[in-house]
This record gives C-alpha cells, structure tokens and sequence, in this order.
C-alpha cells in the first residue's frame, strides 16, 4: 500500500533512520528507535526502556462506550517487561462492555498490546510507556463485543468483499471555553474561522495539541480555529470559541484511534490549563455546533481510487461508497449522532447537512465531493475524498467507521447504481419529505426515527458477522429509550 505520493508507509525508504534530534519524521518514537514502527519489535521498546528510565507501561484501549481505558504496570524486571509487551494482561470483558453481551460468568478476556502503537506518555511526571491494545477472548480470537475488532472486522471484510482498502481521515471540531478576563476584548458570534491570536485564546492550546499528536503517532493534516464564538453573558461568564484538529488518512481501524487519541489530548491539555472542553453537537442555539465529519478515500491497488483526479467523476469505488452513505447513512445515526444535541445541530443547518443526498462541494449534503488542493501545474497534493458530513461530536468513531465499511459493502449491490446517484445527486434533488428507506428526503428528528431506520437496515450492519446482533439490539434499546 502506497501513499499518494507512492511511499509505501513503514518501509525504510518512507522516513526511517533519522537521529533523535531532527524533527523529522514526525513520531517521536520513530526518530529514537531509529526505524518505522512496523519494523518496532519489543526488543526495541526494551531497549528503549532502559535508555529512557521508564518506570511505568500503561495499556490503553477503547472501551465499549467509546472512551480509552488504562492498565498500569511497574515493570519488576526485563523479563516482566517483555511479557507485558508481548502477551498483555487479562481484565473483565463484563465491565468494560456492560450490556453489550459479554456475561460475568464468562468475562475473562485479554488486553494484547501492538508493538507499533507504542508512544510516550506526554502527561505523565514519570517516564511512561503507553501501547494500545486489541481486545483478545478466551478462545483466542479478537473479542466478538470490541468496538476495535468490530471495526477491524468491517475493514479486512471490505477488502475481501471488494478489494478496496479503506482510509479515512476525521474532523474533529471542539469548543474551548474558559471564564472571561479583563483581557478578552476580542470576539464575535460567528467570525471565528481561522481566526488569529489575539482574536483567539486557543490557538496556543491548540498548535501544541497539534505537536503532541505528531509526536505520539497520530498523522496530522492541519488545525485552525473554526467559527463558532459564544460570548460571555450577565448570566454565564464563559466564553466559548470554537477550533477544529483535521487529521490525515489512516486505514479505518487507525484512523478511529486517532480520532480517540485526538480528544484524549485534548481533553487533558485543557484540564492542565484550566479551561473547558465540549465536543457536544450543539453548545447553545443559534450557534455553530461541532461536527465530526469523516472524509474517506477508497484505496485499490496501492492508489487512492474513489474519484479522478482533479475532476469530480467517481470510481466505481466511490460509487459504492457514496451509495452506501446516502442509503444507510441515516441509520449510522445511531452510532455518529448520539446526543439531543445532534437534532438541534442539524434543524440549525449551520454547515450541517439538510437533506438526504449527495453532490460536489455542498456543505449542505449528506455526502460532498470536496474540491481538491492542487499546485498551480494542477498536481494534486493531496488525495481526493469522499465526505461524510452527518456525524458530530457525539459519535462512536469506531462503531461510526465499522459502519461505514458495512454500507459501502452494500452499496455495490444498488440496483441501476448510475441511475440511482443521479437521481440522489443534490443538484437534481430537493424533495423534503422523509423517506424511511433512506432515500431522497429530509434527515431523521428523533432517536425514534434513528431506531426504525437501524431495525429496519441491521441486516447491512450484521452482515459478515461485523456487528454482533445483541450490540444492535442493545442500541436499539437504548434509541428506543431516549425516545421515551
């Protein structure tokens, strides 16, 4: 698999073997190792241990309700060190995926460490070592329940299915709040959009949220402030300004870790600092709400194939996918718009889609066709996507990207599948009547509207053996529920 530039990721001629002290590559372990982390064997994190004093290993890993988990050690010696880097520890699956199946008469399950996660814990005051972890049951095989298996599952299935590899890349959009200074002169509703220092307190948070990401091993594209600002009032002192950490293409199983690791950081520079952040769809009404789009690139033989390039034609590839958005899109509500909050997000349509449908450059379609950065030859320098534009702050990116594997393995079977984009095509569509098959319509307002759609589409999800049928059914209770 090659980047768009042709650089296959991990090989030695793809940034391996620089000294600690440049700034490239980015990943910190990878400049000290000396190597890309698919070549990082525990030796190395060994070695690296001893080099680097650490005193503690703390297994991270994403728990059923889509927050990072951690199990910390004090390794005793080596040879304690080397079996927490290769074979993990046990921990209770019924606690961590309460109510999703896994019964405490049959809990035990284990955490197995992947050597290339591995980073450098940048908020700990003693040297930590951190490795990510795949859930493992007793039989051996990847955890059935695991949101990290689950999307696992959905993107090795798509690759056998239809030879298509997969990436995506989130927008994460957070608000920063903090108590209003004297000092806080600038600032209006709605004008924050790039916003500079001063004219936003965030930026600094922001730029080292950015290098700590790089350093731990998330890919970044960029970060700006976005144009949500929220004024101190008579009644509430906050002052909320709105700012956005775009990640870059990963394969889906890494990219929904990055989304994870992205607000970890986030979260945890802003408790050190003394502010406030929310990822909630919606802050106030009449506001700007935060989004978590999803743009997705398929990738066949190595290229990133979804549309030509520079155009906006789609591939096959992308044909599948965008029909499997348009059409299952709405019932992946249930998994990337979980809060009330995303109703009032969507209803404002505020840089949020209005309708059921698809087309180039509209920011207020279910799926967009964003327009490509090229140098003035016209070469591309980054890869064209595909955007998924309905998720918010509130979703599971793990379950959310399972998902949208799922839908993509089902919108290749659309019948008259050139017919049908053409007929969904936001350009040709403005009909606002909701359709409950998914089609051309208005988007769903309520969790009620949600489980009708995702009952009515499981099939798509538990296809493969993805999704297990107790996790829909558990969501489903659950929508139901909120629904009242």
């Amino acid at each position: 698999m090659r980047d768009f530039r042709g650089n296959v990721p991990g090989s030695p001629g793809a940034g391996g073997g620089h000294p600690e002290e440049e700034v490239l590559p980015a990943r910190a372990l990878e400049r000290i190792i000396g190597k890309p982390p698919a070549y990082w064997t525990s030796q190395d994190l060994i070695e690296l241990a001893r080099a680097r004093r650490i005193r503690l290993v703390s297994l991270m890993h994403i728990g059923g309700d889509g927050w990072l988990k951690t199990l910390d050690f004090v390794p005793r010696d080596v040879l304690h060190l080397q079996d927490i880097l290769e074979g993990g520890e046990r921990a209770d699956g019924s606690s961590l995926f309460a109510g999703k199946g896994v019964r405490a008469g049959a809990s035990d399950m284990l955490l197995r460490p992947r050597i290339d996660s591995a980073f450098l814990d940048p908020f700990s005051h003693c040297p930590t070592l951190v490795l990510m972890c795949e859930h493992i049951g007793r039989d051996g095989r990847p955890l059935p329940e695991s949101p990290d298996a689950i999307v696992r599952r959905g993107y090795e299935r798509l690759k056998s299915l239809a030879g298509v590899d997969l990436w995506a890349l989130g927008e994460v959009e957070y608000f920063l709040g903090k108590h209003a200074a004297e000092s806080d002169i600038y600032g209006a509703d709605e004008r924050g959009y790039h916003a500079s220092s001063p004219f936003v307190f965030g930026q600094g948070l922001r730029r080292q949220a950015l290098v700590m990401l790089a350093e731990i091993g998330v890919p970044i594209k960029y970060g700006h402030s976005e144009v949500g600002y929220i004024a101190a009032t008579e009644a509430d002192d906050m002052i909320w300004e709105q700012h956005e950490v775009e990640l870059a293409l990963a394969p889906l199983p890494q990219a929904a870790e990055g989304v994870a690791l992205t607000q970890w950081v986030l979260r945890n520079l802003v408790h050190q600092q003394g502010m406030r952040c929310s990822f909630d769809p919606i802050l106030r009404k009449g506001h700007a709400g935060s989004g978590l789009h999803f743009h997705l690139s398929p990738i066949v033989e190595g290229k990133h194939a979804g549309r030509s390039e520079p155009g906006n034609n789609l591939s096959a590839p992308g044909q599948w996918l965008v029909a499997g958005l348009v059409q299952f899109g709405t019932a992946l509500m249930a998994f990337g718009n979980r809060s009330a909050g995303s109703f009032v997000r969507l209803s404002q349509a505020k840089e949020a889609p209005m309708g059921i449908t698809w087309g180039a450059y509209d920011r207020h379609a279910l799926v967009r066709l964003p327009l490509m950065a090229t140098t003035a030859e016209g070469r591309a320098v980054s890869p064209p996507t595909i955007e998924f534009r309905l998720p918010d702050g509130s979703a599971h990116p793990y379950l959310l990207l399972a998902g949208v594997a799922q839908a993509m393995a089902a919108g290749r079977s659309t019948p008259d599948l050139a017919g049908w984009l053409e007929r969904t095509s936001s350009a040709q569509n403005q009909t606002q009547t909701f359709d409950a098959d998914g089609g051309c319509g208005r988007l769903p307002t309520s969790f009620a509207d949600i489980a009708s759609l995702l009952a009515r589409h499981r099939a798509v999800f538990e296809d493969g053996n993805v999704f297990p049928p107790g996790l829909i059914d558990l969501f489903l209770a659950m929508l139901r529920a909120q629904a009242g």
